[in-house]
């Protein structure tokens, strides 16, 4: 009876005490209390699933579903002391490099350990310095590659390094990622399949201009230039070279000119004789992929071409099929929808794998027989009548390469997040639903079965009184196209009352706010100006992500245009509601999401009254070439577009309360966006507030990031 009632007092207790930005923002002293439980480290070290907790490692090797202990951090530090290593204070964050051999792998005081958990031995120990980084690993022959300042070295296992390039100019970058980490690139480093050579981006940014940054951290502020091409403006010239082990010569592919195109997506054939390229123009509405001879780096042929008249958007590589070198798989939204395609490498197209209103969002790779490939996808769960996916939910799906057979590997409904096993027999299936806060469930993929449920996190929130999270469709600006919202309701809301309303917004593509995953994907600030009062509403308009190439790409040549008028929809909707207070409505977003804040301000003040604009883009000229130019073609082909999203031209427009905030070291959206809407402002008369977060880059992280949201709090709770 005594626990009840102290149980009781608790709960009570916790519901009459708020959260706060401390308990529901990244950096924040008690967040980590409020994030769904989880196991730390979770992956496959061959086939076994392992994972730390405490001072331990864990380890589950199906079918057996147990979890043992592999070692402790003890016996971790004595294999290390055997090997002349210093002692560990702490676990550390482990990889597995090696598929089937049980190898860890952990940073440590300036050493790279791979440590062997089966036999409890150090089994390599590679030398590093702060100026090492990009590690890329090759199991074949025990080396890393990566990169010591703009040069590309290579670690052996024997503790010796060796360089690769030799390059003396600061313009001139080796292996590391190129074209601002567009075109799904996000490495420079590649080594062939047996691992007798080592592809590697050699980038010479000396014609792109130096942006000015400086740090203030000095007693004399410093400046730290970097290079960033901004829309029609001179871009860096990308080059390919292939470095062989066997005699250290570097050949560099003939790619030709123009020289200012995109090498994308790179891939070895699996005899190592061939390197295939997804070769993107300059205007990104023509993409070849084109093989080069490995050895002599000449251009052999072009396989395919694909042209749009907006844009195309490779965003990954060949993948070839374990068991017929001669064939590929290759992604594409052709049809209107991300979809995969089978090849030969003559540039045949053998058939189409997959197919439907609906995208496959990653592939995991293939099975041990090589006849089924793992995939994600937005594809309709089983039972789900037509062909049309759910934005929303995220499945696991095998796919039988000779069949065309799929076969979704759960029965829960919600977003799936996959590790298969090397041999493709088993996966860990981590799920989230707007009311499932995490499972982690280990899946029999042969005999379609769960095997057991490894966690199931408890909701962090249950002993508190939280805001009502609910979504829901409404009509686009178009009149035809239905898209999501999510709104989150104040605890106990009285329907006779009026609300003050908050849109959060991003609205741009590459990203959707609203999921089918724990709370639908809501943020913890949404949660906590909710708890304190406010209706918190976010609509993914037409530009967003997961919802075809058309939804998308509308966006093409007039930024900000189409995508206002959808979040209009969404007032629209909101003004129906009797509890809305129509006369206080505020907006906040950052990056895309700071430009659509801007633009909604000055394009609607009269139905904005406060907005917080975050990292925002001004003026799309001053963005860089890769997305810029995408989305808006080059200046001189777009010059109304590009007019007409410049946020500068309406700085006379503001009537309400807007804040903008930048971090003064951005180097994504740069400092000059902001300044120059400043400087728009005063040369209208309007007067907007400003905040800058000293020494941050394009987001304000660790524990500042609660001071940003709690001036963010304060600048609504004043206006608004």
């Amino acid at each position: 009876m005594t626990v009840i009632l102290a149980l009781s007092s608790s709960v009570l207790h916790a519901q009459n005490n708020p959260l706060t930005l401390h308990e529901l923002i990244p950096g924040g002293r008690n967040y980590a209390r409020f994030t769904p439980r989880n196991l730390p480290q979770l992956q496959w070290c061959g086939e076994a699933c392992v994972y730390v907790k405490g001072d331990s490692l864990m380890s589950v090797v199906p079918p057996d579903t147990s979890a043992k202990v592999v070692f402790t951090r003890r016996q971790l530090s004595a294999a290390l002391e055997a090997a002349a290593l210093p002692e560990l204070k702490q676990m550390p964050v482990f990889s597995t490099p090696c598929a089937g051999r049980g190898i860890l792998a952990f940073q440590y005081k300036k050493h790279l350990v791979h440590y062997d958990m089966r036999a409890g031995t150090v089994a390599a120990d590679y030398p590093l310095s702060q100026a090492r980084q990009n590690l890329e690993f090759c199991e074949a022959n025990g080396c890393y590659a990566c990169t010591e300042k703009n040069n590309v070295h290579i670690l052996f296992p024997d503790g010796t390094a060796g360089a690769v390039t030799t390059e003396t100019d600061d313009g001139i970058v080796c292996g590391k990622s190129v074209h601002q980490n567009e075109f799904g690139i996000r490495k420079g480093l590649f080594w062939s399949p047996e691992g007798s050579a080592l592809a590697f981006y050699r980038m010479d940014e000396r014609m792109v201009t130096d942006y000015p940054v400086v740090d203030i951290e000095a007693r004399v502020a410093a400046a730290k230039p970097f290079k960033y091409p901004m829309a029609g403006m001179k871009s860096h010239e990308v080059t390919v070279g292939i470095y062989r082990l066997s005699d250290g010569q570097t050949v560099r592919l003939k790619t030709g000119e123009p020289a200012d195109r995109y090498l994308t997506n790179i891939a070895w054939s699996p005899d190592e004789q061939h390197i295939y390229i997804a070769e993107l123009n300059r205007e990104q509405d023509e993409c070849r992929l084109v093989r080069y001879n490995a050895s002599t780096g000449e251009r052999e042929s072009t396989l395919f071409v694909e042209k749009n008249d907006r844009y195309v958007e490779p965003q990954h590589p060949a993948l070839f099929l374990p068991t017929n070198a001669s064939r590929f798989v290759w992604q594409s939204r052709r049809d209107g929808y991300n979809h995969l395609y089978l090849y030969d490498v003559s540039g045949r197209m053998i058939r189409q794998l997959t197919s439907g209103r609906w995208e496959v969002t990653d592939v995991h790779g293939f099975d041990a027989s090589g006849r089924n490939i793992f995939l994600s996808a937005t594809a309709p769960r089983p039972g789900k009548d037509g062909d049309e996916g759910d934005p929303l939910e995220i499945y696991t799906w095998q796919l039988d390469l000779k069949t065309g057979r799929r076969t979704c590997l759960h029965d829960k409904a919600g977003v799936h997040r996959p590790r298969i096993s090397p041999s493709g027999r088993y996966l860990v299936d981590e799920t989230d639903s707007p009311l499932i806060p995490r499972d982690i469930d280990l899946i029999d993929v042969k005999r379609k079965r769960r095997l057991a449920t490894l966690l199931p996190a408890a909701n962090p929130f249950a002993h508190y009184r939280m805001p009502v999270v609910q979504t829901g469709t409404i009509l686009a600006a178009d009149g035809e196209t239905r898209l999501n919202y999510r709104i989150a309701l104040p605890p106990d809301l009285d329907s006779t009352k009026k609300y003050p309303v908050i849109v959060y917004v991003y609205g741009g593509p590459h990203a959707r706010m609203v999921g089918g995953g724990w709370m639908n994907g809501i943020g913890g600030w949404d949660l906590y100006m909710a708890g304190r009062g406010y209706i918190m509403f976010t609509v993914d308009g037409r530009g967003s992500a997961h919802r075809g190439f058309a939804f998308e790409s509308v966006i093409h040549r007039r930024l900000g245009e189409h995508e206002t008028a959808d979040q209009m929809k969404g007032i629209e909707y909101l003004k129906t509601l009797p509890f809305v207070d129509a006369g206080r409505i505020g907006v906040h977003g950052w990056s895309y999401g700071g430009f659509m804040t801007t633009n909604l301000m000055l394009t609607h003040p009269d139905v904005f009254k406060v907005g917080v604009a975050g990292g925002a883009v001004i003026d799309w000229r001053r963005y860089e070439i890769m997305y810029g130019e995408r989305y808006m073609d080059h200046p001189r082909d777009n010059s109304e577009g590009y007019k007409n999203a410049d946020l500068r031209e309406k700085a006379a427009g503001l009537k309400g309360h807007l804040l903008l905030i930048h971090g003064d070291e951005d180097p994504v959206v740069v400092w000059q966006h902001s300044l120059s809407f400043l400087k728009a402002c005063i040369e209208a008369g309007t007067y907007p507030d400003y905040f800058v977060y000293p020494g941050h880059t394009h987001n304000v992280t660790g524990k500042d990031r609660v001071h940003l949201y709690e001036k963010i709090t304060r600048y609504f709770d004043t206006y608004l």
